[in-house]
């Protein structure tokens, strides 16, 4: 997550899950209630969750349930939370017809007459919704209801966002219009993809002022780094290759130098790709392109490996990670059934949200344990890790682990050092496990081979899947489309399976994480037979 304590400056925090009840809330309910889970926070994050300007009440928290008319209440405090910000907010601009059309490409639809109708044109009409949540909950109790439910007994709410795609009027002349791609934070499958599609969907728009960004927002202010100019022959295959034409790097920089930089370089539509922290940036970098009054769409495209963002289905490069992940979780099968007492360690990415190896256990069907940043765990005396383990050994010969990097760390010394994104530098607990269980058979006098496999660097490098390369396709078209219609401080995602357009505060709240209570989490538990470690 990207906070500003100094207005003038953006730092990158990511910050461990907030409390349930606060999951739209960036003030200080977000803080978590119990101390175990304020330790999960070091000074910096405490600091930014205070001074963070995006507002996104929480309804359980903000609404009045006693009030008969609280759910129309609700119904416009969300209509106004999920409006899309627009440059006429600002300016007084008239639209263009847009030369975007599908027309070209496809038979439209006959009427009953035989005869070609003229009103197909393949557009998205800006009162077009998407329904967000889908479930109606009988009772409070049901399962997925906790995380859900808006009223005391479970009301019914629709829960409207905008869909995305083309519009028939745009705000820009194609011609006149130089964009930007940035990329920001660690690499991601699925990178230059988005890319790829973000130049192309720009040239059948007519823009032929492309220009990336290099390093991230260090691109903006580093001195020596210059643009690089894009065309569609320039990005047609890179594609085909894993990490990011552009470079990455972490970190941000002062959001007025950064804004300067946009206004001198002419940019009027700036696509930034990254993370919770990535986007809080791109958020203010939009609220000072506003205060200045400056013709300029900044546009999200959610990237984050990890899968936690709100609201979102899933972010590209996620299913890509839990292929790669059952790469090294076979592997790890392997040795741990080849080895006398073998026990096959497999530590995923995940710092705060457990989806890649919740996922990953889940779809191979070889993990006995899997350990995630949101569900605490023990690893010694009764109903701890090292007797679970101890029974496996017995039982069936050998284990196997699948571990999150953010999961533990309360078994860990903390360092309190941060990265060039100010995220907390996590301790190894793969290493810290491995050391564990060599330790503590040795004592047993029980001999256990112990392999520890680390994939990360790999996973995080390697060429998108086919189903992260759709995903990226759609949310690089998207993006300009939502550019072009005017929209400016938002994203480009998917939920509930359609794609839409969200505004930024609503995404960077808090980061998505695994709900223990889940369906998904306890469809996982029962794949892996674990008890639970407490």
């Amino acid at each position: 997550m990207a906070v500003a304590s100094n207005p003038k400056a953006i730092q990158f925090i990511a910050p461990k899950a907030p409390h349930r009840n606060c999951s739209m809330n960036i003030s200080v309910c977000c803080l978590p209630h119990s101390k175990s889970s304020l330790r999960a926070y070091g000074r910096k994050e405490k600091e930014a969750l205070l001074s963070m300007e995006v507002k996104a009440s929480s309804p359980k928290k903000d609404i009045d349930f006693s009030d008969p008319n609280w759910k129309e209440r609700f119904q416009e405090d969300w209509d106004k939370r999920f409006k899309l910000p627009h440059i006429t907010d600002i300016l007084d601009i008239k639209p263009r017809p847009s030369p975007f059309s599908l027309k070209k490409s496809r038979i439209p639809p006959e009427d009953l007459n035989g005869e070609a109708l003229d009103t197909w044109n393949g557009y998205v009409n800006n009162d077009d919704r998407a329904l967000l949540k889908v479930i109606k909950y009988a009772s409070p109790t049901s399962a997925g209801a906790e995380a859900e439910c808006v009223g005391p007994d479970c009301t019914w709410i629709e829960q409207w966002v905008h869909r995305a795609g083309p519009r028939k009027d745009i705000y820009y002349e194609p011609k006149e219009v130089k964009a930007a791609i940035v990329t920001c934070g660690g690499l991601c499958p699925g990178l230059n993809d988005v890319i790829r599609q973000i130049v192309f969907t720009l040239d059948i728009y007519g823009v032929k002022n492309i220009v990336g960004i290099r390093f991230g927002y260090r691109g903006f202010f580093e001195k020596g780094l210059e643009e690089v100019p894009l065309s569609r022959k320039v990005v047609e295959n890179i594609n085909l290759a894993g990490g990011s034409f552009l470079g990455v790097s972490r970190g941000g920089g002062n959001i007025s130098e950064i804004v300067d930089s946009i206004q001198a370089r002419g940019i009027d539509m700036l696509f930034i790709l990254g993370g919770n922290g990535t986007h809080a940036g791109a958020h203010a970098i939009h609220e000072e392109c506003r205060k200045r009054k400056l013709k300029v769409s900044i546009i999200g495209v959610p990237k984050t490996i990890d899968n936690d963002i709100l609201l979102m289905d899933r972010t590209f490069g996620f299913d890509t990670a839990v292929e790669e992940a059952l790469r090294a979780i076979n592997s790890a099968y392997i040795e741990a059934r080849s080895a006398y007492h073998g026990i096959g360690l497999v530590k995923l990415m995940g710092r705060s949200s457990g989806f890649i190896a919740m996922h990953a256990s889940l779809s191979s069907g070889q993990i006995d344990v899997c350990l995630i940043p949101e569900v605490p765990f023990k690893l010694d005396g009764p109903n701890g890790l090292v007797e679970h383990l101890e029974r496996l050994i017995q039982d069936k010969g050998f284990a196997m682990i699948c571990i999150a990097e953010g999961a533990g760390q309360d078994w860990l010394q903390k360092s309190n050092a941060t990265d060039a994104s100010g995220n907390p530098v996590l301790s190894d607990i793969g290493v810290h496990i491995q050391q564990k269980m060599k330790t503590h058979f040795k004592e047993i006098g029980v001999p256990a081979d112990v392999k520890y496999i680390d994939p990360t660097y790999m996973v995080r490098a390697c060429r998108a899947n086919a189903s992260d390369a759709i995903l990226c396709t759609v949310l690089g078209q998207n993006a300009v489309h939502g550019a072009f219609a005017g929209f400016s401080g938002i994203t480009s995602g998917v939920c509930n399976t359609h794609y839409v357009y969200l505004p930024i505060p609503e995404v960077i709240a808090a980061p998505r994480t695994v709900d223990p209570n889940s369906r998904m989490w306890h469809r996982t538990l029962t794949s892996t037979g674990q008890p639970d470690f407490i």
